[in-house]
């Protein structure tokens, strides 16, 4: 699941950086940012060295999804808006949501430890990324996408606690996570705004 969600999300952040022109260096540094962010911080929350510090295997990845996402792009416009992208968008959504829930089970964590590591190991890279290219956070806005890994590592955790075994805890994480993201992006489901649910009044421009 590291190794899926590692070479995905790297494709993806350096996809985005292209596109904003950055140049090679700013290119591998988002994508880097996406895939490791989110590791790292789930690492630091259970107390161990993060694992992207104890294995070069680890930056090969990242390093082959950056090569990945130049090589789309030589041959796509807009590569970071391309169906290939979504894909490993929501794959590697699911296999950090997954490998984040696994972590957190192990280290005994409850269960809203569980789910809280599995969207942070899921979507923290994501929002150093965005970060890094100037931009809102994407999981904080309206798109249905950080809701996708709580609702995945909400999935592990009670097929955990249900008796499962950890390869079927782990197939229901992946699969409910990439399902759901795949269905958000298709149908164009959003989240409410407080606006739009009568809660916040909208904020209008002053152009006097």
């Amino acid at each position: 699941m590291n190794t899926v969600g590692l070479v995905a999300f790297a494709l993806v952040g350096a996809t985005k950086a292209i596109r904003e022109e950055f140049d090679l260096f700013g290119v591998a540094v988002v994508g880097l940012a996406t895939a490791f962010a989110g590791g790292v911080t789930r690492d630091i929350l259970v107390g161990r060295v993060p694992l992207a510090l104890r294995s070069a295997d680890e930056i090969t990845l990242g390093l082959l999804g950056v090569g990945l996402a130049l090589g789309v792009s030589a041959l796509l416009a807009n590569a970071d808006e391309h169906p290939i992208a979504q894909v490993s968008d929501a794959v590697g959504l699911a296999a950090f949501a997954t490998a984040g829930a696994i972590v957190a089970v192990e280290t005994g964590v409850s269960g809203f430890g569980v789910v809280a590591i599995a969207t942070i190991n899921a979507v923290g890279g994501g929002a150093v990324a965005d970060v890094l290219l100037n931009r809102s956070p994407f999981v904080l806005l309206e798109d249905v996408y950080a809701s996708c890994a709580v609702l995945g590592g909400a999935a592990y955790w009670l097929a955990v606690t249900a008796g499962t075994t950890g390869s079927a805890a782990a197939a229901a994480c992946a699969a409910v996570t990439v399902g759901t993201r795949l269905a958000a992006v298709s149908r164009g489901w959003s989240l409410p705004t407080a606006q739009a649910l009568g809660l916040a009044r909208k904020r209008v421009d002053d152009t006097r």
